[in-house]
């Protein structure tokens, strides 16, 4: 498939009016086409099943440099997938948009196709957390979004419990970044543990909880009892 093919397709699902909210709500200069994101998952699993991944990596490249917002949020789901084989081309491809990262959405859709390769490879956290002292905030912010995937095992073993803490220590750094992204992020790392381990949580709170802003407080205590 080519470049101009998947714009066509993605073009084809634009509704009337989404384009002009988007761009409002988002409030970053691009091109916004407005289509809907069931259509962009509808088109993305297509070509996950039909492109080889050498194929799906050239074209996320591809539609991730028209910095068109649709595009970008279809190149992070075209690489979004449990099982990659051979996936180092995948993973260079995804860490090598973290400097274009400028909103929460393409950052998040990235960081998720990104959650995948961590748990295929957790020695990739060494990367990661070159992340933690980056100037640029998104990237800082994508370290805790895309090492999500640690709040979420339910009975991880002794290795995992020791990345989990590891990153809770990058966290416990991050507490006084006063930027409203970056709390937000540690808030929901520690909300989302908080539903598998909330005695780990309320130990950070009661440990960091005071340098946070309130409303980070709030959100990463919302499951506490």
């Amino acid at each position: 498939m080519t470049l101009d093919e998947a714009l066509a397709a993605l073009g084809a699902g634009a509704v009337a009016g989404r384009a002009e909210g988007a761009a409002a709500y988002h409030k970053v200069p691009r091109v916004y086409l407005g289509i809907p994101n069931p259509a962009i998952n509808d088109l993305t699993r297509n070509w996950r099943q039909s492109l080889s991944l050498p194929e799906r990596v050239s074209l996320a490249d591809a539609l991730w440099q028209t910095n068109i917002f649709e595009a970008r949020l279809a190149a992070a789901k075209l690489l979004t997938q449990a099982r990659i084989r051979h996936d180092q081309l995948a993973w260079d491809l995804i860490r090598s948009w973290t400097p274009d990262f400028d909103s929460w959405a393409i950052a998040d859709h990235a960081a998720m196709a990104g959650q995948r390769r961590l748990a295929a490879h957790p020695e990739r956290l060494d990367e990661i957390e070159g992340w933690t002292r980056s100037p640029h905030m998104w990237t800082r912010r994508a370290a805790l979004v895309i090492t999500l995937g640690w709040t979420k095992q339910r009975h991880p073993d002794a290795a995992d419990l020791r990345r989990r803490e590891r990153i809770l220590g990058w966290a416990a750094a991050y507490v006084s970044d006063r930027d409203w992204f970056i709390q937000k992020s540690v808030a929901w790392w520690l909300r989302d543990l908080s539903k598998r381990d909330p005695a780990r949580v309320a130990q950070f709170l009661q440990d960091y909880g005071l340098q946070m802003k309130p409303f980070a407080r709030k959100i990463a205590g919302k499951y506490l009892i």
